[in-house]
């Protein structure tokens, strides 16, 4: 409705039409004026909003998060749907009202914590070791302080808070653990035989059960919604800065971030190592010690090649006189660089024990930290200074390419004009995407959108990442419509038949199973229908593949044989059309002596996780009935 009222206010009524609210805020007042608006959040939870801006980060999040997973298979379609985004606002609320237990019972994420979940997330890791380089340097191309991402970080843990607590304190006995090992692990001896499909009592369809079951059908028989859409686009690779920086520029960057090119004190080492087996006995490592203070003893400068392609037991550096080339602080393990890093240049170590064994360590040169000379980052600086100014240049023309379609919802052309971008068009896609642009689901989810689609308006600038992103606006849209009887004619017959095969194999099933009933010997059942009886003793849940998994889970939902010689039959939906017999002849106890401590653990381990699940989610429960929430559906 605004976007009309905005496509139509010229001329004379809208001086109409503006009189009138002048004078309406006049005589009630700006507040009230004000204080009549719509709420802007989706949800409120207690006093905490979810505002729409977050409830759409979180959607964009989990599309690309559920694109990259799914590939081809991804439907954009499903985050379109009133029911999908409710369960995403369902979450986030969840989240509100743990937030919300913690502000009340005083849970909060320590310094520390927050501190240690930073400094463990992968992308901020060099050797295994928190790089802040590499933090600073995901900051600036996030646009993020350090502040915002440790709230991003602190907000992430806080949800966590509660549920860790309950984790940590769930109870769960042996006898559990117990118990569900024994039906894990417990074994059946079960026969099953198949039994073949057959043919249908009528194998003619007519014109009018043909017509009949497409009108019934039609759901199945559809061609999808289609749009085409125009765009325009600002893709950064594309642009060429106005000029590259000077030399004195590239210098006095240079000499502001000097700091930036330190390098790290090298040190370039040679050793001989002597190893000491692992679970040593006194003696060995006895022994061991002893080869290495020999070793060290005889070790100068001179003759260390030598003794390491003689003595040294590390293969990998044994052929090459022990050298281990160039090493930065923090590559090897704590007593190796403690030991390298307290040598002078040209010293000789005594014995350093590690978890490898004993090594002697030769510093043969030292390489200090000093800055990088600007000739060697030169081209590093230009590169960043051209993609600054490509990012500037970005920025510049796509804030504009958004001012100008929003001022002009209807139409590229404007924007086009005074941007000099081409217009382009995509070839007709579905829900589920297409090519080339088409195949990025951001772009999918605004064609099909109401305010794109079904308003006519451009949509907002859509970011594609990596400085690329595009304005639509439909050019074609075609509905979904019934493909015509005679184009899908043999797949709705051949439906039919299916039907009717799968309708007569279900009654052959329910009789030969009446048969197995009635005492008849499951061996001559089979044999009078052509097929054979298989056995499988000690089939266990899961694990035995000879098994059709469809037999096995029927075979495990049956009781316990009332006796020996009275086995449960069943009959089993094979999922293809057909079906199969089997039999439970006995029920053996799983043999917990097999399972290992380490499996014993992990299923503990397992089931508190399990149950702490279960009791957060009733928590949850309670805390939404005496939590006052309030939804605008018509937000999402």
């Amino acid at each position: 409705m605004l976007q009309a009222m905005r496509n139509k206010m010229h001329g004379w009524p809208s001086i109409i039409v503006l009189g009138l609210a002048v004078l309406a805020m006049s005589l009630f007042g700006m507040e009230s004026y004000f204080t009549s608006q719509n709420d802007t959040f989706v949800a409120k939870v207690g006093k905490r909003e979810i505002s729409q801006n977050a409830f759409q980060n979180r959607m964009n999040q989990l599309r690309q998060q559920f694109s990259a997973q799914q590939g081809d298979q991804f439907d954009p379609a499903t985050f379109e749907k009133q029911e999908t985004k409710l369960r995403i606002l369902d979450a986030m609320i969840d989240e509100q009202l743990l937030l919300q237990a913690n502000a009340d019972w005083g849970m909060r994420v320590s310094d520390q914590s927050l501190r240690d979940a930073i400094a463990g997330i992968p992308a901020f890791q060099v050797s295994g070791k928190f790089d802040p380089t590499s933090y600073r340097a995901y900051l600036a191309n996030s646009g993020k302080t350090s502040a915002m991402f440790e709230d991003e970080i602190r907000s992430s843990l806080a949800t966590q808070l509660l549920p860790q607590a309950i984790d940590d304190s769930a109870i769960i006995s042996d006898q559990h653990v117990d118990d569900y090992l024994g039906l894990a692990t417990q074994r059946r001896d079960l026969r099953y035989f198949l039994l073949a499909k057959p043919d249908p009592a009528e194998k003619q369809v007519t014109d009018a059960q043909i017509e009949s079951w497409y009108k019934a059908h039609q759901a199945d028989y559809m061609n999808p919604e289609q749009v085409s859409v125009k765009y325009v686009e600002v893709d950064g690779a594309k642009l060429t800065p106005k000029a590259a920086p000077s030399e004195e520029e590239l210098k006095a960057r240079y000499e502001e971030e000097k700091q930036r090119f330190v390098q790290p004190e090298q040190r370039l080492v040679s050793h001989i190592l002597i190893n000491v087996p692992a679970n040593a006995t006194p003696d060995q490592q006895k022994a061991a010690l002893t080869t290495a203070d020999k070793v060290a003893a005889e070790a100068t400068p001179a003759n260390f090649a030598a003794l390491a392609e003689k003595d040294s037991q590390d293969l990998g550096s044994r052929r090459q006189g022990g050298d281990l080339g160039w090493l930065k602080k923090g590559v090897t393990n704590a007593a190796f660089n403690s030991a390298m890093f307290a040598l002078q240049k040209g010293q000789i170590s005594k014995p350093v024990l590690s978890s490898d064994g004993y090594h002697i360590i030769w510093l043969r040169d030292v390489r200090s930290g000093d800055s990088k000379p600007f000739a060697e980052v030169r081209d590093q600086l230009l590169q960043e200074a051209t993609s600054a100014e490509r990012d500037r240049q970005y920025n510049e023309l796509a804030g504009k390419m958004a001012d100008q379609t929003y001022s002009n919802p209807s139409s590229l052309e404007p924007a086009a004009a005074a941007l000099d971008l081409p217009i382009q068009t995509t070839p007709l896609f579905s829900h589920t995407g297409g090519e080339g642009l088409a195949a990025n689901p951001k772009v999918v989810a605004a064609a099909f959108s109401d305010d794109v689609l079904v308003q006519g308006n451009n949509s907002s600038l859509i970011d594609l990442g990596n400085n690329h992103s595009v304005v639509i606006h439909v050019d074609k849209h075609v509905p979904a419509a019934a493909k015509p009887l005679a184009e899908v004619r043999a797949m709705v017959e051949q439906s039919i038949l299916e039907e009717r095969i799968a309708a007569a194999a279900r009654t052959q099933a329910d009789e030969v199973l009446a048969r197995l009933h009635k005492g008849e010997d499951m061996v001559a059942v089979a044999k009078s229908l052509d097929a054979k009886v298989v056995s499988v003793p000690g089939a266990v849940r899961g694990q035995s593949f000879q098994v059709p998994a469809p037999v096995l889970k029927e075979a495990y939902l049956l009781p316990h044989p009332s006796a020996p010689d009275k086995p449960q039959f069943a009959e089993v939906d094979m999922g293809d059309g057909g079906f199969a017999m089997v039999a439970v002849d006995k029920v053996q106890p799983g043999d917990l002596s097999r399972i290992s401590p380490e499996e014993r653990e992990m299923l503990h381990r397992q089931m508190a996780q399990a149950y702490a699940g279960e009791v957060t989610r009733e928590l949850l429960e309670t805390m939404r009935a005496k939590t006052k929430i309030k939804i605008n559906k018509n937000l999402l």
